[in-house]
């Protein structure tokens, strides 16, 4: 029998943290389409994820790139946060939007590259003494596109180099998160593909080191939560970053695509001890021709309710199902959890929270998305691309 009010406790404290790159203006390799209000520096930014923040009280953090949210006081930009109501969450590396990348940057075979590489995730660990936060997050596009272009083996040996520089960095408490992708930029090799390889080089690394699982970057059909429940065993999954694909990459939102995949993978949090953890539970989405700030609510809110639904399994009647070997038992159990319509609970959340329980239609009401159209006339919006 599951316990309404260990769920609510456990829906009411739930963190889930926003992107700040999901603000700006994002697109496809063939066009990005500017949209009116978006924001023009890091600090706007922040006032739209406080926007989510109030509507919500589940998104208390915001992500940042480097050096796409570089500033001169980044002190002073955690103030900001702080002053309306978030804090500066993981910071973010880019090692991919730079010619010398190439071939490649921690991985690179030229030791100049790959020293420029580094030199930039040290930069970030300043960074993140600078702001507080506790994770540095590492994606990284190395690979290669034919066979025999570079030596596979040699790739890994600087990557494993580079690593444990940084590493060596770190602060007490702070960690590393390494995501892997299976492929893409690069097509016939990718220097981190896979939750194996991830898993490795953290291992060797040490306990501050942790994998990331984006949702978005696996082959079709992975079985994702099975990953999930592996490297929680392992305490090795440090995180993840939240969003939908149809092919491949394709950043929807979170829960777009496969809500129940999304209600398997949090079942296992849940089931693994996840939730209320170290796990960081981000959103890595691009919002190319939807509303920003609602379509990241809405967002936040699809984890909610997948969290919900693991919540309400009935664990006891699951495990004696499993345990006495009724297939059909145990799967209806599951199943009879995610088709429950969790929408009613969520709204007595909110309310017990002191908000609308009605997020979206709360911030539609509050007018902030025509005050952003308004105010933000002139300047660069943020954003990449073409």
């Amino acid at each position: 029998m599951t316990d309404l009010a260990a769920v609510k406790a456990a829906l009411k404290s739930q963190a889930i943290e926003t992107p700040s790159w999901a603000y700006g203006n994002s697109g496809t390799r063939f066009k990005v389409f500017a949209q009116q209000g978006v924001p023009r520096t890091p600090q706007e930014k922040l006032d739209d994820a406080a926007q989510v923040h109030a509507f919500t009280r589940v998104a208390p953090t915001v992500s940042l790139h480097i050096p796409w949210d570089k500033v001169e006081d980044y002190a002073a930009l955690a103030k900001h946060a702080e002053d309306r109501g978030v804090r500066l969450g993981a910071i973010n590396s880019n090692t991919f939007q730079d010619d010398d990348y190439k071939l490649g940057s921690i991985c690179h075979p030229d030791a100049a590259v790959r020293r420029k590489a580094v030199d930039h995730l040290l930069e970030c660990v300043d960074i993140m003494d600078a702001t507080g936060s506790r994770d540095l997050k590492l994606w990284f596009a190395d690979g290669t596109n034919y066979p025999g272009q570079d030596d596979l083996r040699g790739r890994q040996d600087r990557l494993a180099e580079g690593l444990a520089e940084v590493y060596g960095r770190l602060g007490e408490h702070q960690r590393m998160l390494l995501e892997y992708k299976f492929f893409e930029p690069a097509f016939y090799s990718t220097d981190v593909p896979d939750w194996g390889t991830a898993y490795a080089h953290c291992l060797k690394l040490g306990p501050k080191a942790q994998v990331v699982v984006d949702t978005g970057h696996h082959a079709p059909g992975t079985n994702i939560e099975f990953i999930v429940a592996t490297l929680l065993r392992e305490d090795k999954l440090g995180g993840f970053d939240f969003n939908s694909r149809f092919y491949a990459d394709d950043d929807l939102m979170v829960g777009a695509a496969d809500p129940f995949q999304l209600f398997r993978i949090m079942y296992e949090v849940v089931r693994g001890g996840g939730l209320g953890s170290d796990v960081a539970f981000m959103l890595d989405q691009c919002h190319n021709i939807e509303a920003k700030i609602p379509a990241i609510i809405r967002s936040v809110m699809n984890v909610q309710e997948a969290t919900a639904k693991a919540l309400l399994v009935d664990r006891d009647a699951l495990t004696d199902a499993q345990r006495s070997g009724d297939v059909l038992e145990a799967n209806a159990v599951l199943m009879d959890a995610y088709n429950t319509d969790v929408r009613p609970l969520l709204r007595e959340v909110r309310e017990e929270l002191g908000i609308d329980p009605d997020p979206i239609a709360a911030y539609r009401r509050s007018g902030w998305g025509e005050r952003i159209v308004s105010e933000r006339v002139g300047g660069e919006q943020a954003g990449w691309g073409a």
